[in-house]
């Protein structure tokens, strides 16, 4: 079957075995700490970043892929595949300019009205999940135009909360000052944020202590999410037991169909930093 080939980059936080079931094409952002450069999840794990992390006094900063890099996947896939279109699916663009480099790889591109182009406006396996959504579409038989509009309405379905264990990395990123970050730490302050509607990370509340910010959460999903039954990603740092409290909460109100544990990868991870947990959820339609 000539499916359309689904292709995204390492900020999508897929798991591997997500990623290898149904062949996504993976283009990974650059990393960097100081003068050392890593493909992200191809030189450095989440765990080695994590640890490194650990160790910096300045954060290290991330590169898009270039035009020219995407140019070059679409460019081959079409010829590997003469008969298949490409779904391209990307990082918001309110976050970060792959989107954007993106769209100009495929104008490069002789062939490219044979290649779909997707602003996700969310980050992580927040859009991730739409990822493998669009995959499993497409191995099943859909066209590029249903994979289009499943994937804008699995978006527009999934709620999304992230829970800042540690306020350094805030701090050290600029989002919060000095005095802000030591007051906080004291009084045990866990930040809750989420991304909005222009695909922007905003602050959604602030808690203080671990359990009272989980169950925050729980309680805003709930307002939100009215469904029965849902799927379930929650994103760990290297750190997947750091979930399953958020897990058996989630459990005492909702019907789980299933569930993905991501590790959220740098792009977050640097300014959130270790210890921070993700919630993904959106209702189960069957």
């Amino acid at each position: 079957m000539t499916h359309p080939i689904i292709v995204t980059e390492s900020t999508a936080d897929i798991p591997a075995e997500l990623i290898k079931e149904y062949n996504i094409q993976i283009i990974p952002l650059r990393l960097f700490f100081g003068q050392d450069s890593y493909a992200d999840g191809v030189d450095m794990t989440p765990t080695t970043f994590y640890e490194r992390l650990a160790t910096v006094s300045q954060l290290p900063t991330t590169s898009q892929p270039s035009p020219a890099d995407y140019e070059a996947m679409y460019t081959r896939l079409l010829n590997d595949y003469p008969d298949r279109e490409i779904v391209s699916i990307h990082l918001s663009s309110g976050l970060s300019g792959t989107y954007q480099s993106a769209t100009i790889g495929r104008s490069m591109v002789e062939q490219e009205d044979r290649i779909t182009v997707i602003d996700s406006l969310s980050a992580s396996y927040g859009y991730g999940m739409a990822v493998v959504h669009a995959a499993r579409l497409a191995q099943a038989g859909a066209s590029v135009a249903e994979i289009q509009a499943g994937v804008k309405h699995i978006l527009s379905q999934r709620e999304l909360y992230f829970l800042v264990d540690d306020l350094e990395y805030l701090r050290k990123g600029g989002r919060i000052g000095r005095a802000s970050a030591a007051l906080g730490t004291l009084l045990n302050v866990k930040p809750i944020l989420s991304i909005d509607e222009q695909g922007v990370i905003y602050p959604v509340e602030k808690i203080r202590g671990q359990k009272k910010a989980m169950a925050r959460i729980v309680e805003m999903m709930r307002q939100k999410l009215t469904a029965r039954k849902i799927h379930l990603a929650l994103g760990h740092t290297a750190n997947r037991e750091s979930c399953e409290p958020m897990l058996q909460m989630l459990r005492e109100h909702y019907e789980i169909v299933d569930v993905v544990y991501s590790e959220i990868g740098p792009v977050i991870g640097t300014h959130t930093g270790a210890g921070t947990i993700a919630v993904y959820a959106w209702p189960d339609e069957e």
